[in-house]
């Protein structure tokens, strides 16, 4: 069996009791750095054979790990922080076990964007996760235009030499929206900022950012709306409604509170 197994992102005691049964029971673990994720293990007394699976070896690490499945051994893959797969290596490994019909799970854990998303305050019910934005100007322009008129919480991943540059980036291409820019999250220094895009926080970037933005607003005029109120009604009534039927329709498309009361016609 393979397990996906997501890591603390800042605060050790982040990780559930079955990732670190898992950890302990595997014949070997796939590391996205090893050096770091030796902390990790140490702290909680696991000592395994380590491999590294990072995106500089990833087509070829995910062969070999498939390889270790065929042979029997069970394999643990964690990244530095966070979910695999997520903004991290894993999802070429995941695509070729599918394609192998090879079983595999997830246990699930800690995340920096969707921790970040409750943070903000903002809409959760409906939200993209984006990531890093990408270093070529034009692909970066392209994850824009497709996510620019999108009404839910946008979720971005920004490393620290890229903060100022993203953030202006995002208010000339999304306008000047409200942002939430997390880092730290979950340690003893968490911090939150609520701000204007055209207007970013004064701060020293240090450690990776999570930046929700809220979604674009609903400017999608309801087309009846041009026609005045008898015609309006007059509309709804020509569907079938009766009058209080139509009224309350008319209200509904107009946004006009208590419409029995506020629309009046003869």
């Amino acid at each position: 069996m393979l397990y996906f197994i997501a890591t603390p992102i800042g605060n050790l005691k982040d990780i559930s009791l079955r990732a670190l049964e898992t950890l302990k029971e595997v014949d070997v673990i796939a590391c996205e750095d090893t050096r770091v994720s030796i902390k990790l293990l140490n702290h909680y007394e696991i000592k395994k054979p380590l491999i590294t699976y990072h995106k500089f070896n990833e087509q070829n690490s995910a062969k070999g790990i498939i390889n270790l499945l065929k042979e029997g051994k069970n394999v643990a893959v964690i990244s530095d922080s966070g979910m695999p797969c997520i903004s991290d290596p894993g999802e070429t490994l995941a695509k070729l076990l599918v394609e192998e019909n090879i079983e595999f799970t997830v246990i699930p854990g800690a995340n920096a964007g969707l921790s970040a998303l409750i943070l903000s305050g903002f809409n959760s019910k409906s939200f993209s996760f984006i990531g890093f934005l990408s270093e070529n100007k034009k692909e970066k322009i392209k994850q824009i235009e497709n996510i620019k008129n999108f009404q839910g919480s946008l979720i971005f991943y920004i490393s620290p030499h890229n903060l100022f540059k993203d953030i202006s980036f995002l208010n000339e291409n999304l306008g000047n929206r409200k942002a939430c820019l997390v880092n730290e999250i979950t340690k003893k220094f968490e911090k939150k900022f609520i701000f204007n895009l055209n207007s970013p926080p004064e701060i020293e970037p240090r450690g990776e950012y999570v930046l929700v933005v809220e979604g674009a607003e609903d400017n999608n005029e309801n087309t009846l709306n041009s026609l005045n109120l008898e015609e309006h009604i007059n509309y709804y009534l020509s569907q079938g409604y009766n009058k209080n039927e139509a009224i309350k329709k008319v209200g509904k498309d107009r946004k006009i509170k208590n419409p029995y009361k506020n629309i009046k016609i003869d």
